[in-house]
């Protein structure tokens, strides 16, 4: 199984950005897939978090700025960044709980994907 981030990169404050992740492999079942993010020296930050019936929960730093999606047909999750702010700097960490063909329930994660937002 593995999880293939792709997006980000630079925008200026007030801009968008989106990311999107998706997971590849033999997947019986993915239940929750989620987007965290993380400073240097900092802890990691859970950003969203979708439901497989597409109930969403937001950190209340990107409430009404961001948008979690996921497409279960091709196991993607999105994230769609607006009004973005330059506290919105951090790489971002896509993941999914997920169960494989023959195996047991996980917690899979994205390579990480830069996300920089300048003032």
């Amino acid at each position: 199984v593995q999880l293939q981030a792709s997006g980000g990169g630079l925008a200026q404050a007030g801009g968008s950005l989106r990311l999107s992740c998706a997971a590849s492999g033999s997947i019986l079942r993915i239940n929750v897939m989620g987007w965290y993010r993380q400073n240097p020296g900092k802890q990691r930050e859970l950003v969203a978090v979708i439901t497989s019936d597409d109930s969403a929960n937001y950190a209340d730093s990107v409430k009404g700025r961001f948008t979690i999606s996921r497409d279960n047909a091709k196991n993607q999750v999105s994230l769609q960044m607006n009004s973005l702010k330059p506290e919105d700097t951090a790489v971002y960490y896509c993941y999914a709980v997920l169960k494989p063909y023959g195996s047991t329930w996980s917690t899979d994660w994205g390579q990480g994907t830069q996300v920089t937002v300048s003032s």
